[in-house]
């Protein structure tokens, strides 16, 4: 069991796949303890914040200058820059909305590099990326536990 909650702490952790994929398998494949699982995938999800806050910005102009590595820099630079105008215009606030939507293309990976393509201050992006993640945690958790009782499985 101990090996199922490292997994969900391990996918919690994967761009794009996040809470998205780390809650639903640990819910309704593993049939674990949904509050249990619901911390860990949140725990898991905010590892990757601090790297992203703190380093994203001189990591990604540096990639912008390899032609090898232009490809994904584009793909960053596209994603972020849709998710930057959501969240210019409310800053914390939208931040946190941003993240806390479970839906592709948001999440704490996307509204991380926001954070920092923005020059965030880092406090207020750590808070607001935290407090749109743990929502995001709570609403994916209960369409996880409530769903399938709703779908009689």
């Amino acid at each position: 069991m101990l090996q199922q909650y490292l997994y969900i702490l391990g996918i919690s952790a994967i761009p794009i796949i996040e809470q998205r994929g780390a809650i639903p398998i640990g819910i309704l494949v593993y049939n674990l303890d949904p509050v249990l699982v619901t911390l860990v995938s949140y725990v898991g999800s905010l590892i990757p914040m601090f790297f992203v806050i703190f380093c994203f910005s001189p990591i990604f102009k540096w990639l912008g200058t390899k032609k090898i590595l232009k490809w994904f820099y584009d793909f960053v630079d596209k994603k972020v820059t849709k998710g930057q105008k959501k969240v210019e215009k409310y800053e914390t606030i939208g931040l946190s909305l941003f993240v806390a939507i479970p839906l592709p293309v948001t999440g704490v990976w996307t509204g991380s590099a926001v954070a920092a393509f923005m020059q965030m201050n880092k406090k207020k992006a750590l808070i607001s990326v935290s407090v749109g993640a743990a929502i995001s945690a709570v609403v994916i958790a209960i369409i996880c536990y409530v769903a399938p009782k709703l779908l009689g499985y």
